[in-house]
């Protein structure tokens, strides 16, 4: 059975199509296309129109390539920046009339489920009581549990572009007064969550998305090109000092730094406060860097519940994509 996932993120919209014989999601091709979705927002959250049509280009694509792959789906799903906006439902009827693909938006706890699933099914039962931390571009998920699918599960507006707008945005590099700022804000909502991580003792943290794996490239773990199967390894005294190092440099210069890309070097630094402040409140002493998240985390529960899943947490069926139908706009996606 060959299958898709995309999702739609505040940053990129990325297709994995997947061979999935055996209960194992293995990916056989991957795409994304580049929208920064988050910086085409109103004040109020409002996706600009422009930003829509992008979007629909990006969705158009993505299913002529699931055709060409023979892959069924894409199983289509957006994350806070579409979820939060109050204009999504808008965002979503344009998708599907203008690609024939409905895509929907997932709670945030749903998420963190999904992703916990991936980080339990890469790192095994040996791992045990596990604690899960993905941050995204407007939220942070949090999942602890002790088997297939976790305990409790959050979703914290704690997302690593979000902060960055709301408190590092004044001045670049930012002053001391606007990281104290943010890490009060941090600590304010982290502290329920992180008090019942504590209480539940984890033995293993694992961390995931695009931005805990840069963080972790700076902190000294192995380059993506040595492949996913290298053990990686956050350690908190390692994340402070990359707290330090990012804030005493402006963003263009960040870029430079082993691990971090130019879109994200701007919000590396709020990512890197969330991860030191998280692990910290938590009396976590480091995480385990999971290549795995949210879209592996679709494609397993796929695999192992059936399509019916999809239905029930969606309202949306998971068929094969149908014939493109001619797009109302054109132009090459930047």
């Amino acid at each position: 059975m060959r299958v898709s996932v995309l999702d739609a993120g505040s940053n990129t919209v990325r297709l994995v199509i997947a061979d999935a014989e055996g209960g194992v999601p293995l990916p056989v091709h991957t795409v994304k296309w580049k929208l920064r979705l988050s910086e085409h927002v109103g004040p109020d959250g409002t996706i600009a129109d422009e930003a829509v049509e992008r979007l629909v280009l990006a969705v158009a694509a993505a299913g002529a390539t699931a055709r060409r792959w023979h892959a069924s789906g894409p199983l289509a799903f957006a994350t806070t920046v579409v979820r939060s906006a109050p204009n999504r439902q808008e965002v979503l009827r344009r998708v599907a009339a203008g690609t024939g693909i409905r895509m929907c938006t997932l709670p945030g706890e749903t998420e963190a489920e999904l992703t916990f699933l991936a980080a339990r099914r890469w790192l095994g039962w040996r791992a045990g009581p596990l604690a899960v931390l993905d941050i995204g571009g407007g939220s942070l998920e949090v999942a602890f549990g002790r088997g297939r699918l976790p305990d409790f599960a959050a979703c914290l507006p704690l997302g690593a572009r979000r902060l960055t707008q709301e408190y590092l945005a004044a001045q670049d590099p930012p002053g001391p007064e606007e990281l104290k700022e943010l890490r009060r804000r941090i600590r304010h909502e982290l502290r329920d969550v992180a008090s019942r991580i504590r209480w539940e003792g984890p033995r293993t943290a694992a961390v995931s998305s695009r931005t805990f794996q840069q963080l972790g490239r700076l902190c000294g773990a192995a380059p993506g090109r040595y492949g996913p199967f290298v053990p990686r390894e956050m350690r908190c005294r390692d994340l402070r000092e990359t707290v330090r190092t990012l804030a005493a440099l402006p963003a263009a210069e960040r870029a430079r730094l082993p691990g971090i890309s130019a879109p994200r070097a701007e919000q590396s630094l709020a990512g890197a406060v969330v991860g030191h402040t998280a692990l910290k409140l938590m009396g976590l002493r480091g995480a385990v860097v999971c290549p795995w998240a949210i879209r592996e985390g679709v494609l397993l529960r796929y695999v192992e519940d059936g399509a019916d899943w999809w239905t029930d947490i969606t309202g949306t069926a998971a068929t094969a994509p149908p014939s493109a139908p001619p797009l109302r706009i054109a132009g090459p996606l930047a």
